[in-house]
Parts: C-alpha cells; sequence; structure tokens
C-alpha cells in the first residue's frame, strides 16, 4: 500500500501555480477536490515565466519540450483536449550541433533521417550504433516510465522486483559515459547522446545510464515548440483548471503554513490573510519550501545541480545556418564538466545553447557552478563581464557582429535564481545522484506532517518539464489515494 494523506482531504490549497502545482491542481480537480491556487506572481508558470522588455518577449525558464503528452494527460482528467488549449510545432531538426572542428550535426527525431546523418558526418558504422541506442534507449524510457518514475516510491524495497532485475540487466546502474560508449566511437555523437546529463546535476562520467533515458526524450522521441511560447503551456492548463472550478488567488504570497495539533489547517498570506485547508500542497523549490513556509527546520543536506547564466538577448541580427536550438560544443569536454560542478569555476572553454525561438529573440545558456560550490560575487560586475565574455565567444563561433545587434540584454545569474527561491542559485534542484534518485529524493509527503504534500522537481521523479509534470500527478495520488 502506497502512503497517502490521512484524515479529510475535501479542500486543498496548492502554494505555487509552477506547471507540478497546476498538474497537481487539475488531477484533484478531475477526483472533486475543491482547489484553491495561490500564486505570488500575476500569472502562473513559476519557472516557465515571462519577461517583457521594450516589445522583446522572452521565455524565462525551460525552453526544450519533451514528451507532449504528459501535458495532455493532466487535461484529459478533466475531460479537455490539448489541441483545444495549445498548438504545438515539431521541431525539425530537434537541435543542431556545432563542433570545435567545423562540422555540424542536426539531430533529427525521424530514425531512419537520423541514421542517414549520422552516416553522412560521422560513418556508417555510427550510424548503425545510432540504431542500436534508439532500440535500447526506447526499452529502457518504457521500463522506468512504467514501474519507476511515474510511481510514488516510499522505500527502497518498493524497487525490489522483476523490473528492477530489467533494469539491471539493461545496464541501467553502470556510468552513462561507459554505456554510450558501447554505442558510440565518435566524440561528436557520443556528446549529443550524453550533454543531458547536465541536467541531471552531474557530468555523463558520473551519471548513471538510466539517465540515458533523458537522450531518448530530447533526441529521439521529438522537441516541439509551443505556439506563443513556452509559457503558453502553464497558461493553457492554468485556464483549463479554472474552468473545471479551480481558484486561482494571482499576486499573493503565502508565508507561512498554519499548523494545529500535528497537522497542517491552512496557509496565511502576506496581507495577513488565512485560507483554511484540509490539504495543503506546496510547489515551491522543495529546500526553500522547509525553510520559510514549514515551522520545524529540514536538516537533509542535499548535493545540487549546477547553476547556469542565460542571457535573454533582443536583436534584429539575423544569423543564417542556426537551427531553433543550437548547441555549441567548446573543444574541452570532461574538464568542463569537472570545472563547473566540482571545482566551483566557470567554464574556460563553454559549451553553450543558444535557442531562437522568434526572429528577434536569443536565449544563451551557459552552465556555471551553483552557490554552493562556487559562491560568486554576481552581485558585482561579474555579471556584465561574464555576459560579455560569452558573446564574444559567440561571435568567435559564427555569430558576428552578434555584441553590436543587441537592443535588450536581460543576465539572469545563480544569484538571481537564489533571489527567485531556489536553493543554491539553481533553477535544476537537487542533483540526480544515487543517493537523490527514485526512492531516496525526498519523498513528496512531509515526513512529519500527515497532510502536506510536495510537488515539483525538488522531489520524485525529478528535474526537467516531464518529471515535473509527473510529480504533480503523483502528488494529487497522494491526497486522492490513487495508487500511483
Amino acid at each position: 500500500m502506497r502512503r497517502s494523506v490521512s484524515g479529510p482531504t475535501e479542500r486543498v490549497v496548492i502554494v505555487g501555480a509552477g506547471l507540478g502545482g497546476l498538474s497537481c491542481a487539475l488531477h484533484l480537480a478531475a477526483a472533486g477536490r475543491q482547489v484553491t491556487v495561490v500564486e505570488r506572481e500575476s500569472v502562473p508558470g513559476g519557472r516557465a515565466g515571462r519577461l517583457v522588455v521594450d516589445g522583446f518577449e522572452f521565455d524565462t525558464g525551460p525552453t526544450v519540450l519533451t514528451m507532449p503528452s504528459l501535458i495532455e494527460e493532466p487535461l484529459a482528467a478533466v475531460g479537455e483536449r490539448l489541441s483545444d488549449w495549445l498548438e504545438l510545432l515539431p521541431l525539425d531538426p530537434a537541435y543542431r550541433a556545432f563542433y570545435p572542428d567545423g562540422s555540424t550535426l542536426d539531430v533529427r527525431t525521424d530514425t531512419l533521417r537520423m541514421a542517414a546523418e549520422i552516416s553522412r558526418v560521422c560513418g556508417p558504422r555510427e550510424a548503425d550504433g545510432y540504431l542500436r541506442f534508439v532500440d535500447y534507449a526506447r526499452k529502457l524510457w518504457l521500463l522506468e516510465r512504467d514501474h519507476f518514475i511515474g510511481r510514488n516510491l516510499d522505500t527502497p524495497l518498493d524497487l525490489v522486483n522483476l523490473n528492477l532485475l530489467k533494469l539491471l540487466g539493461m545496464g541501467g546502474f553502470r556510468r552513462l559515459h561507459t554505456k554510450i560508449g558501447q554505442f558510440f566511437r565518435d566524440p561528436r555523437t557520443q556528446r549529443i547522446f550524453s550533454f543531458q546529463a547536465m541536467y541531471a546535476g552531474l557530468a555523463p562520467h558520473d551519471a548513471l545510464a538510466i539517465y540515458a533515458v533523458i537522450a531518448y526524450l530530447d533526441s529521439v522521441a521529438g522537441v516541439f515548440y509551443p505556439k506563443g511560447g513556452m509559457h503558453a503551456v502553464p497558461r493553457a492548463l492554468a485556464g483549463a483548471a479554472e474552468k473545471h472550478g479551480v481558484e486561482f488567488r494571482y499576486d499573493t504570497t503565502v508565508t507561512r503554513v498554519e499548523v494545529s495539533g500535528g497537522r497542517a489547517t491552512g496557509v496565511i498570506t502576506e496581507d495577513g490573510a488565512r485560507i483554511p485547508a484540509d490539504v495543503v500542497v506546496l510547489n515551491p523549490d522543495l529546500p526553500i519550501a522547509h525553510r520559510d513556509l514549514l515551522p520545524s527546520a529540514w536538516s537533509r543536506r542535499l548535493r545540487f545541480a549546477p547553476s547556469c547564466v542565460v542571457l535573454h538577448v533582443g536583436s534584429r541580427q539575423p544569423y543564417g545556418g542556426i537551427a531553433h536550438h543550437n548547441i555549441h560544443f567548446g573543444a574541452a569536454w570532461r574538464r568542463t564538466f569537472d570545472e563547473v560542478i566540482r571545482d566551483g569555476m566557470l567554464m574556460s572553454d563553454p559549451s553553450l545553447l543558444v535557442t531562437h525561438p522568434t526572429p528577434d529573440t536569443y536565449y544563451v545558456l551557459a552552465p556555471a557552478p551553483n552557490l554552493e560550490v562556487g559562491p560568486m560575487n554576481w552581485r558585482g560586475g561579474l555579471a556584465s563581464r561574464y555576459a560579455d565574455s560569452l558573446v564574444r565567444t559567440l561571435e568567435k563561433r559564427g555569430y558576428v557582429g552578434f555584441g553590436a545587434g543587441i537592443e535588450v540584454l536581460r543576465i539572469v545569474t545563480p544569484a538571481d535564481w537564489a533571489d527567485q527561491g531556489m536553493a543554491a542559485g539553481t533553477p535544476f534542484s537537487a542533483a540526480h545522484t544515487f543517493g537523490q534518485t527514485g526512492p531516496f529524493r525526498p519523498s513528496n509527503l512531509h515526513p512529519t506532517l500527515p497532510n502536506v504534500v510536495f510537488t515539483g522537481s525538488g522531489t520524485q521523479p525529478g528535474v526537467g518539464v516531464p518529471m515535473v509534470l509527473i510529480s504533480g500527478k503523483l502528488a494529487a495520488a497522494r491526497i486522492t489515494g490513487g495508487g500511483r
């Protein structure tokens, strides 16, 4: 039996309208609960927010969307169709990879076309390895999705079954870099199918092979762009939730969870108002929710994922030869991960993600140390100096005149992420080390308050838009007593 919230569960207050909170709200509305979502901002989205500056519009959080079926699921729970709320455009290529030797590789989700592309760039042996990798990664994803990711896990014993033996047999607990090496020999293909480990907060030579599923979702299952930008996703989920009776209170900051008799009884807002609740769901970053909203301190120490510096650039400068998502690899590889994750240093030879969603906007992401590993003074002149350095790097890699074309520039650093309520100044939460994965990751049930539930990237199953949407469903199942 899965643990679930005890006592009455009719009235649920969800603190935060991030993707996890919105997914949870829809599943609870479908189960007949009375749901109120309290959000400090004036719009839904949480990390998937929107920034408007001098006519330029930017997505402030995730830019890569995979597995639209996981958006469809909470909508379907209340009888809504995804196509009525959101228009998703498939991206072809999903990515364009640029390598230090001047070669490029288009990542296509059509398997035969991708095999032909790899054969063209890296040779037929690599194409054969790619086809074997696709078969492996698809089986790995189906196994993990159904038996590990999509379940509430209370103890390690929940994993002890035949499917765990299957996962062991597939080499899921070997190192990702080693497993990728069984399929690919060319450093270019090895990079494009293993860099995603950074999303899990680890280097490919440290991450487990189970995280090959991120490369599968990213590079095989398909990448999409919502018409109107990524912020259109939370707008759609919030709109459907409101249609089905969920109450939203925007521009309202919760300052604490009210506790009486060992149970949460409601939340208190900044203006002193009390919102009663039978159950409270907390969507803020989990360590921050413990620190700021709950009565007792949280003693567990987590290892956090690296952070990033993001440049939001408004520019009329066009560039041919780039795609929607572009990955520019530096010559360094393992050293880059060590600098950011282990040594708390900025990359000496940056690998960068450049997203170009509209003709006049660019989103440049550079991995950076989190504030625990690299406590740099981002509030001084470092932010602007590093932004200038990244612009020069882009200009050397083909974006000629990039700096001169900038009309609007907003720099987001680890200090800014911390100001937004993200522990250690990282939007990627706790790293997916073995001790912070599956049942070892912080639970979505409070350890002592039986009617406080968590959702979002800090709890199970983890980081990334697909996982956060699943986390909302799992949180709702804790309240409704569902099996998942």
